[in-house]
């Protein structure tokens, strides 16, 4: 007995001993341990300090959790790849397969002359320095036009127009009383013919009424100039005064031709600029002139800034009014090496511009969320002043199909800059990785199928309504698309795609509800931009749509902050000015059907 309350005792110690080395080995171990010495591992690796840095900023990089000195977000740690090396906080990883299903297709930023090719339109104007007035030089009545249609061509010299006018009928009477009275020399004669001589009558005139002594009843009105009549001001029988315009005349041997020059474009139109243009209206034949003026202020209604090319126009071969396209080349005064990127690798999210760049692991390919800093637009390039280095690979296209996979994932995207909690993912080693599925090219149910491609119709009919300035048809769009969001079937929804499908429900059920109960079309306008992101982000991700969809872009919708919209079409037809700018905007990405 006592034998056996020895060992339990002895047993007893032990367990105790053993626990207390547990607490103590959990103690120096633990990380908040003040002064705990680095563990050794079997491998011998070795362990290395923590570093945090921002989502949106990632070259900002401390041993320490805190704020970003750039945008003010918290800082997060950096995530440890299986291969040793730092994968961009936040990014978002996707497989080849993923990458092919979404059509991403990547570039490396190089640098290369700031040149830029602009295309301009504009169209042929009056030269205004050639435009005369041809006055009435007495008073009287129209008795007799000569010229009766605009466009005509007169020479000067030629007869206008007849008119009577019984005060020149006074004073020629005048004129040939002091001839009988006193003389052709006398100074009331002299007086008599000076006043003749102020309503344009010559001097072989006035001689000539001396001669026949005889009073003339009508008076021709002669050319000042030569050229065609821009415009035609009087009608037989109507009153005129002294100095009253009677028609416009312009020479057009030579005309203007104004180009519309748009703001992001005004600082590579300079004056003596050499420029070349065709017309349509002249296939096969091309025009060189050189800018002589530019406008010093914006038109207020189409926002752009007219330069004036002067052109000779021998043979009337330029008519006012033709539409014409000029192509220019242009350079800045330093043109120095810049960044360059194209411009369908960058989306706007309210005053942001930022990009997806892409880096490859051993453990798999990431895309990072990065906001650049834009310098000018250079045709189908950006210059980037910050925000990315030389030899950097981004994706420029895809882009919208990538965001969607870090919405869905729960990182900070175009639509939501802070991030979230993930739908999906796997935590390996503390690293929360989230991996963009695959699965989006699974044919979707035939229901949901239908139901989806309804919504897409009435979002169709809804822009194009805003883009007509309808504000009825865009609210009875809205509607539709509230009734075809209710009939969405939501078991057919698998897995991930479900969640992500409930965030753009919300959305879309919130914006069209706005414009379904709005009355003014600038509050429509206003919920479009939010419905908009909404639609791309799930036709970016899912299958749905039969024909290639444009993503169209207008940097100054939304107080000049830029806004995105979905089109059929790739033309331009702006549905958030409307008829006010209705060709405002480009096209940014392609999303085409998946076989």
């Amino acid at each position: 007995m006592k034998t056996i309350l020895r060992y339990l005792k002895d047993r007893r110690l032990l367990a105790l001993l053993l626990f207390a080395a547990g607490l103590l080995a959990g103690y120096w171990l633990s990380p908040s341990a003040p002064d705990r010495a680095p563990v050794a591992h079997d491998e011998g690796a070795h362990t290395q300090a923590q570093v945090w840095t921002c989502s949106m900023h990632p070259q900002i990089r401390q041993n320490e959790p805190g704020k970003c000195p750039i945008c003010g977000m918290d800082l997060v740690p950096a995530n440890t790849l299986d291969d040793g090396g730092q994968a961009p906080a936040y990014a978002v990883k996707m497989t080849p397969t993923a990458m092919a299903l979404a059509q991403v297709q990547t570039f490396k930023v190089e640098k290369g002359k700031q040149v830029k090719q602009l295309r301009l339109n504009g169209r042929v104007a009056v030269n205004e320095q050639t435009v005369a007035t041809q006055p009435a030089h007495i008073p009287g009545r129209v008795e007799r036009l000569m010229i009766n249609f605009t466009g005509q061509y007169v020479q000067r010299g030629q007869v206008m127009a007849y008119i009577y006018s019984p005060e020149l009928i006074s004073a020629q009477e005048e004129l040939l009383q002091a001839v009988r009275l006193q003389g052709a020399t006398s100074p009331l004669v002299a007086a008599a013919k000076e006043k003749l001589r102020s309503w344009k009558f010559t001097d072989r005139q006035i001689e000539h009424i001396i001669t026949e002594g005889s009073v003339q009843r009508v008076f021709p009105v002669l050319a000042n100039v030569s050229g065609y009549v821009v415009r035609k001001q009087v009608n037989v029988g109507d009153y005129v005064s002294t100095g009253q315009s009677l028609f416009e005349i312009a020479d057009l041997s030579t005309v203007w031709v104004l180009l519309d020059v748009y703001e992001e474009d005004f600082p590579w139109i300079q004056r003596g600029m050499r420029v070349s243009y065709h017309l349509q209206a002249l296939p096969g034949k091309t025009f060189e002139g050189i800018v002589d003026y530019i406008d010093p202020v914006v038109d207020p209604q189409s926002r752009v800034a007219r330069a004036r090319v002067v052109q000779a126009n021998p043979g009337g071969q330029l008519k006012p009014d033709m539409l014409v396209v000029a192509e220019v080349q242009a350079a800045r005064r330093q043109a120095a090496q810049a960044l360059l990127v194209p411009k369908t690798a960058v989306m706007w999210t309210g005053k942001r511009s930022v990009v997806y760049v892409m880096s490859r692991h051993d453990s798999g390919i990431y895309f990072e969320m990065r906001e650049v800093v834009l310098g000018p637009s250079l045709g189908d390039f950006y210059e980037i002043e910050s925000g990315l280095q030389e030899g950097e690979e981004i994706a420029v296209y895809g882009t919208f199909a990538i965001d969607a996979a870090a919405q869905l994932a729960g990182k900070p995207s175009m639509m939501n800059r802070q991030g979230g909690a993930a739908f999906t993912g796997h935590h390996h080693g503390g690293m929360h990785e989230t991996t963009a599925s695959d699965n989006t090219n699974e044919p979707l149910p035939a229901t949901l199928l239908q139901a989806l491609r309804h919504l897409l119709d009435d979002y169709d009919q809804l822009k194009n309504a805003l883009a007509s300035d309808k504000p009825a048809a865009a609210r009875q769009a809205a509607q539709s698309m509230l009734r075809h969001l209710k009939q969405v079937p939501m078991e057919a929804w698998k897995g991930e795609t479900h969640r992500f499908w409930m965030q753009q429900a919300e959305r879309i059920g919130q914006a069209a509800g706005t414009i379904a109960k709005a009355q003014d079309i600038e509050n429509m306008r206003r919920a479009f931009r939010p419905l908009s992101d909404a639609f791309i982000a799930w036709t970016s991700r899912l299958p749905v749509a039969e024909d290639t969809l444009y993503v169209q872009h207008c940097p100054m919708a939304d107080n000049n902050e830029g806004a995105y919209w979905l089109s059929r079409e790739k033309d331009i037809r702006n549905p958030y000015f409307g008829s006010k700018m209705l060709r405002c905007g480009s096209v940014k990405q392609m999303l085409t059907p998946r076989q």
